[in-house]
This record gives C-alpha cells, structure tokens and sequence, in this order.
C-alpha cells in the first residue's frame, strides 16, 4: 500500500506503513486530524525534517511514460514533470522521484570512562573522536584503566589535551578530575576547554588548587597568548581528592559550576557572556602554576562526558527514494510500468530512510520482541579503547540466525547487541530489511550479499558501475567500496557504505558505520564521510555498486 496525502489517515490508523519508529499511545492513529498528519509522520519516517505542508505528498503518476536506453545499461523514465526512475540492467536498486526529504545528523553524545591502556597518548574516546595532545612530550599522556593523565614535568607551561571535533558550538560537557600530589609553592590547575581554536586562542573553566586548600572556579579567554579573566576566581571548597567540573555553552552564553564529588551538584556558579570564539574543540588543560615545587607531578581525569551540536551538520537534500525490483531489471514492461507509477507516491522507509533509522538518536522498533531499528554502535570496546569489528545484523538482533545456504550464526553476548559494523549496517538495511538473500561464508554470486567488504564489492548482488575509485554515475542508494585502512593489507578492500546524495555544499555524501562516531553515520567525525575531495575515504574509494 502506498501513502499520498489523501490516504496517509487512513493507513497510519491500520497500521498499514513500513515499519513506525517510536511509540504512540493506543488510539493516538485513529484520533489524528487532518493538520496532525505531518507532525506524526516527521516522528516516524525519517527526512521529514522541514516539510509540514500537507503538499509535501507527491501526486499519484498517471500520464505517458517515456522510457529512454541510456550509457551503462541504464534506463530512465520521465513523465510530463521530469525523469521519474532510473533504472540499471543486471539491478534491482531504482532511484525514484518522490517526496522531498532532508537527512542530516548531530553529534552523539559519549562518556570516555577511561577504561584502557595507552602510552603516547590518550588515544580514542569511545564515540567522541580522537584525543589530541599540545605541549610537551607524547609520553607526558597516557591512560590507565580509571585515569587520563597529563605529567606536569615542570611548572609554568600549559599542557593541552583536546578532542578532534572542531565543529562543536552548544555542548554540555563534565570531567571528574584529581591532583596526584598535593600543590606546594603555587597553585596547580586542571581546566576544561571549549571553544578550543589552538593553544593560544580558546576558552577554559578554570579549578585551581592551592596550596593552603581552598579551591576556586575561574573562567578564562586566551586570545593570542593575552589572557583575561572572564569570570574573577570564587572559592567552591577545599582539598585535593575528586572533584567534578561541568561546562555549558548555549550561543554566546557559557555557565561553568564545580563541586567535590559525592556531594551535591550546585547551581551555576558563572554565567557568563562572551562570543570572542564560536565552534570549537572540548579538552582538559593542565598546569602547574609558576613557583610551583609540585613538580613533576600528575593531573588525572577519571571521566569526561559531553553532548553538543555541530554548528554546521551535514545535510543531504533531494526527492530521490531507493526502492528494490523482485529480481534484476532486465528491460522496461507494464508489471514495471505499474511498480515504479506505484512507488512515486509511497513513503514507506526505503534504503536512505532504513539506513537514518540506525543512526544517532534513531528511536528503538521491535518486531515480534526483536530490535530491529534504532540507534546502533559500532561495536563493544577493546581494551584499549576502540571499538571491535565484526556486528552482523543478528548481533544487532540479540538473535541466532541460520541463513538460506545453510550457514548459522548463534546468538551473540549482550555485549553485541544494538551493533553493526559497516558490512553489517549494509546487511542490515538491504539484507533484513529490503530482503536481498544473503550468506555469511565467503564471496557471492552476483546475487547474494555476502558478510565482508572485500567480497561485497567484487561479488555482491547487482552490478559494478564504476570499478576504478570513480563516481560519475553514482545514485542514492549505491554501495561505496573502499580500501581505507592502512594498518589492514594494502590493497584489500576494508570499508563499504551507502550513498546518499550530494550535501548542502555540493559534496557526495555516504553513510556508513564507523569505529569513531561509534556507529552509522553521514558525518565527518574522524574522516569526511565524502567520496569527492582530498580525504581519506574519497582517496581509497575503489567500487560503485548497484544492488
């Protein structure tokens, strides 16, 4: 059943639409007025972001068709208001014009408890980048289990660490910090930075131990290595054990508050205002003021947790919806004809909407008890520090799975659970979902979707539309295939995505599941999510293929 503007009621009160994410209260369906259509959809269908016109529903298709043979094997159809379908000989994949929808993504919230081990450096955060150090020597940062440290090997310099996530404006970000040796002779400090453009020129929320006890709360601006208190010191306790400092930020206003942990959580003590600085990395600076004989000594955070937005998300805008043939299109004849008239009005979730459906801050849906969307990680953590591969869309699951050649899969830990990979996220959305047959030995057929990157590339179902890293032809909805690792073996694909479309400034974005953003993604966190360019996905692009 398709959904149009005149029939939207009428089927979300049956129940009769792809899969509804989230939760509505009994009765909510049938009790929609005609104004609340859109409103309960945007909850539901994902790219309905900015489209409340009741309009926003295309026109059922119901002039002559023309059907035009083009290069490559592909076919395009267009009625009286442009191309309609296009279709690809040897795929069952079609790009169909439909509702205009938007695709855009916000920064996952995270908490790096610290829980691994690493030397020269504090490594990745699980889910918000990669720690970045200033100053000093690699070996003056490393992590424990519990404990980030920063070695204050002299007293009078500033030692930076910082998360590789330029693009934060409004945050809300915590630490939970300690001294590991009393301060003597002259303050010792840890701040939490924001607004972080480099070493000289950023923001910090300033707790300062002094040698007599009390602890005092600054906010600072560095600007060209001149620094101005923003926010004079006030005393919030005494004593050097564990103590708590939470940051906020929301335009040009910024609020700043610490308190001994175990206690209560105060009000602000600052709110100030100041738009010096605008986006920005988050961090920890340390530093052993000048005078100090506590050194060398050891700054250590034992948690650092934020949210926040990106002033400027990707955004993918366009009316093309992804919808699969029964089989490989072999030529244009009325069952066809009938089919894509039939998907140009239906919102139901396609490949771009199943794929949104797995990303940040996706609602969970079950069916018959199983999770089968929602937000979804990466995958558990390592020891130190990143995530482990290996996600299939039954781990997802929580469920043992035994596909139709035979091979089985046995239910996986809890660790697994709400987990995909980047050839998972793809299984996920073309297998389970849109129910392309697939194996989990070895490569395919040309009609299977095998379990690897390596041989979902070469041997996937559909066709290869480009096997030499370019992407002249790409559609929505095509498999981008890449060889991105360069600690794996050289030459061998390792990474495999979804395209979307071109972003709001021209820019060919994918989706893909990702070790650094901790799951799927269209974002640049830890590499633009892009095919063009200079980066390192579009550097190690090798495969286009169309399902």
């Amino acid at each position: 059943m398709t959904l149009n503007r005149r029939s939207v009621l009428a089927v979300l009160a049956a129940g009769a639409a792809a899969p509804l994410v989230g939760s509505v209260p009994a009765g909510a369906e049938a009790a929609l007025a005609e104004g609340d259509v859109m409103s309960f959809a945007r909850q539901r269908i994902p790219g309905l972001v900015a489209f409340g016109d009741p309009d926003w529903f295309p026109d059922p298709v119901r002039g002559a068709l023309t059907v035009e043979a083009l290069p490559g094997g592909r076919t395009r159809v267009s009625d009286a208001k442009g191309v309609l379908a296009t279709l690809t000989a040897g795929a069952r994949s079609v790009a169909v014009r439909g509702a205009r929808r938007s695709f855009s993504e916000q920064k996952r919230p995270f908490s790096d408890p610290f829980a691994r081990t690493s030397t020269g450096g504090w490594g990745m955060s699980p889910g918000g980048g990669r720690w970045v150090s200033t100053n000093g020597e690699p070996a003056d940062y490393s992590v424990a289990p519990g404990s980030g440290m920063i070695r204050l090997p002299q007293n009078n310099s500033s030692f930076f660490v910082t998360l590789n996530d330029p693009a934060i404006g409004d945050f809300d970000c915590a630490a939970t910090v300690s001294l590991d040796t009393a301060p003597v002779g002259a303050d010792t400090s840890i701040a939490l930075t924001f607004g972080y453009q480099n070493y000289d020129n950023h923001y910090r929320a300033r707790l300062a131990f002094s040698p007599a006890g009390p602890v005092r709360l600054s906010v600072e601006r560095e600007q060209d290595d001149v620094v101005t208190t923003v926010a004079a010191g006030i005393e919030v306790g005494a004593g050097t054990g564990r103590w708590r400092v939470r940051v906020a930020r929301s335009g040009s206003t910024s609020q700043a508050k610490a308190w001994r942990e175990g206690t209560t959580e105060p009000g602000w003590t600052h709110v100030v205002q100041d738009a010096t600085f605008g986006a920005g990395k988050l961090g920890v600076r340390a530093i052993a003021s000048k005078g100090s004989t506590a050194v060398p000594s050891r700054a250590l955070v034992h948690e650092f947790a934020a949210s926040g937005t990106w002033v400027r998300p990707p955004v993918v805008t366009h009316d093309t919806w992804v919808r699969l043939l029964p089989a490989p299109f072999q030529g244009w004849n009325a069952e066809t004809d009938v089919r894509v008239r039939a998907w140009a009005t239906d919102v139901s979730p396609d490949a771009l909407a199943y794929c949104a459906m797995l990303q940040t801050g996706a609602a969970p849906y079950r069916e018959n008890g199983v999770q089968v969307l929602g937000e979804s990680g990466y995958g558990p953590l390592d020891p130190d520090g990143t995530r482990v591969e290996g996600a299939d869309f039954h781990e997802y699951m929580g469920v043992a799975w035994t596909f139709p050649n035979g091979d089985q899969r046995p239910a996986p830990a809890e660790r697994w659970h709400r987990t995909l990979d980047c050839s998972g996220l793809v299984r996920m959305v073309f297998g389970h979902h849109l129910g392309v047959p697939m194996i989990f030995t070895g490569p395919g057929d040309g009609t299977v979707l095998p379990r690897r990157s390596r041989d979902i590339g070469p041997t996937g179902p559909g066709v290869v539309v480009h096997g030499d890293g370019t992407y002249a032809d790409i559609q929505p909805g095509d498999l981008v295939v890449f060889d991105a690792d360069e600690e794996e073996v050289t030459g061998r694909l390792d990474h495999v995505g979804v395209y979307f479309g071109r972003d709001q400034d021209g820019r060919y974005r994918f989706a893909s599941s990702r070790k650094t953003v901790n799951g799927p993604t269209i974002s640049d966190l830890g590499g633009a999510s892009t095919v063009d360019g200079t980066g390192t996905y579009a550097r190690s692009l090798r495969i286009v293929r169309r399902v």
